[in-house]
């Protein structure tokens, strides 16, 4: 027989399923128990709504790794389309009811685990940006197709398959024996290798080489190779004339200028 705990719990999760009024009355009756006890174990009627969708999202996005990082995204992608396509009404209460500034707490674990994918990306140089910012990039995306899909009356599988390649190509590239790597992708791959094995280094070594490789990471614009870049040579370069008038507005060139009321020229003695 089940315990009072986990009749709540699929009360709750019957109730949500068939988009029925989740109140806490209409589950301590499908569950046979008194609201006291539902405070017991949950806390409050949205601790456990939490709860339910919690258990459910963890199961369908769960991922075990195979050792290729990118397979791993495009399968954590599909079951999260598949989660919301599913169980549209535990969706709806995962993305939308949005708090302003405030994550939410059920999602966290599966973000977590999707930052943690694309660590192990950055392991083997695939990364084009941070692992965080990469997670933020697909999930929004994978979040708005799966939201497009449920509003759908035949959902267009073809669409969210376009729509995680795309997303997948802006944060990821395939290494190339032909091509080396870029200064960005090495230094993400160290920042993730140092993160899984510091080795000998103190806190704060590790936090100063962190601010250093992300720094390197982001800085990719390259430097133009022609003309000089000492400063002070720089400032001796012809420049257009708008361009001189804003670097030394206390010297201003003036419009026109009339030969006539220039001074002779002094001559020097022979």
């Amino acid at each position: 027989m089940q315990n009072a705990r986990d009749r709540l719990l699929l009360a709750a999760a019957e109730l949500l399923q068939r988009g029925g009024t989740v109140s806490t009355r209409a589950v301590c009756e499908r569950a046979g128990v008194q609201a006291p006890t539902l405070y017991h174990h949950f806390g409050s009627k949205q601790g456990l709504i939490d709860a339910v969708v919690n258990h459910g999202f963890t199961q369908y996005t769960a991922v075990e790794s195979s050792g290729d990082p990118l397979d791993d995204l495009r399968v954590g992608w599909d079951r999260h389309v598949r989660f919301g396509l599913e169980h549209p009404s535990f969706y709806g209460l995962l993305y939308g009811r949005v708090e302003p500034g405030k994550p939410c707490a059920v999602t966290a674990p599966a973000h977590a685990a999707l930052r943690e994918r694309f660590t192990a990306a950055a392991t083997q140089g695939l990364l084009k940006v941070p692992a965080g910012e990469a997670a933020e990039q697909v999930l929004a995306a994978n979040v708005g197709i799966t939201l497009t899909l449920i509003s759908q009356p035949e959902p267009d599988f073809g669409l969210s398959e376009r729509v995680r390649e795309a997303a997948l190509a802006g944060v990821l590239h395939t290494p190339s024996t032909d091509a080396p790597a870029t200064r960005a992708s090495a230094a993400l791959t160290l920042r993730a290798l140092v993160g899984n094995d510091p080795g000998d280094l103190t806190p704060g070594e590790r936090a100063l080489l962190a601010e250093l490789l992300d720094r390197l990471a982001r800085d990719s614009t390259p430097r133009s190779s022609e003309g000089p870049h000492d400063p002070a040579l720089l400032d001796a370069q012809p420049r257009p004339e708008g361009q001189l008038r804003r670097l030394r507005p206390s010297m201003p060139v003036p419009e026109h200028l009339d030969v006539g009321a220039l001074p002779p020229a002094r001559t020097s003695p022979r």
